[in-house]
């Protein structure tokens, strides 16, 4: 039995009136025929199962359950769960309360008598986990990070919870064009200043190498293409602006430093931003 992560938070007194708290979260490699219960928590935990196989049983009934699903357990309620003796599972785990957990749950139509999900999109949900297990790493805002992390989690089981004719119609955009949607409003609005893909990715709750495959699936581009052409275009709308050197404009598109603006500009322009400027 591997424990890959756990990161364990005790709450305090001041801490009973929270919105959502997270209790402790982690990830374990089972091994065959490891279990727990029957028995009771005080506090809800979510398991969503990576590969192999195991069983869950609640008081109304027992799910044979493999990769791609979850379960919950429910405060106050008796439940068990084991994991398969020739394929064990490998699950993550993140255990919370607080005054509106119950409500949460109930939006990703989770509850103690309709304890499992399946998750479509499960690239998404496992990024997210990541995400959960490094904000548990020693900082002055782990705290925050993680709660964050449980919000993103929670959101992910969500808008899982709904078929299609469920949502509202402009849920019927596919998934892949809104996520770069969300990307591009992102640069647009960040694009005068420096970020990482990783900090765009994250903005939208998607790993690095996952948006880039979609952004060029829907647009033939990597994002960091995306951005640079961008930064160029309105570096050229900037140029029409004679109050404004070159150093200035590059560094109203993202640039500190002005060499690289040029290079960067000519690479895309085919010309030297003054050269550009004066023709």
């Amino acid at each position: 039995m591997v424990c890959a992560f756990t990161y364990v938070h005790k709450p305090g007194p001041h801490e009973a009136g929270t919105d959502l708290k997270l209790y402790y979260c982690g990830m374990e490699d089972c091994a065959p025929g490891h279990s727990w219960g029957p028995g009771l928590k005080d506090h809800y935990k979510i398991h969503y199962v990576h590969r192999g196989r195991g069983v869950y049983r609640t008081p109304w009934q027992t799910y044979e359950l493999s990769a791609g699903y979850g379960f919950l357990v429910s405060p106050d309620t008796v439940s068990s769960y084991q994991a398969d003796l020739d394929e064990p599972w490998t699950y993550s785990w993140a255990a919370f309360n607080g005054v509106q957990a119950k409500h949460y749950l109930q939006r990703a139509r989770l509850r103690p008598e309709q304890p499992v999900f399946e998750c479509r999109r499960p690239e998404v949900i496992e990024d997210c986990l990541q995400r959960m297990f490094e904000a548990g790493k020693r900082s002055p805002s782990r705290d925050i990070k993680l709660l964050g992390a449980l919000y993103d989690f929670l959101s992910i089981l969500t808008d899982e919870a709904y078929e299609e004719e469920d949502m509202p119609p402009e849920a019927f955009v596919p998934m892949r064009d809104r996520y770069v949607k969300q990307a591009l409003e992102f640069i647009e609005t960040n694009y005068s200043r420096n970020f990482t893909m990783e900090e765009l990715a994250h903005s939208i709750g998607l790993g690095r190498k996952y948006l880039s495959r979609l952004f060029k699936e829907a647009l033939g581009v990597s994002p960091q293409h995306f951005l640079l052409r961008y930064r160029m275009d309105k570096a050229c709308e900037l140029m029409n602006n004679g109050a404004l050197s070159i150093g200035q404009i590059a560094y109203s598109v993202g640039y500190k430093d002005q060499l690289l603006f040029s290079r960067m500009f000519k690479k895309m322009k085919g010309l030297a931003p003054s050269h550009y400027r004066n023709r």
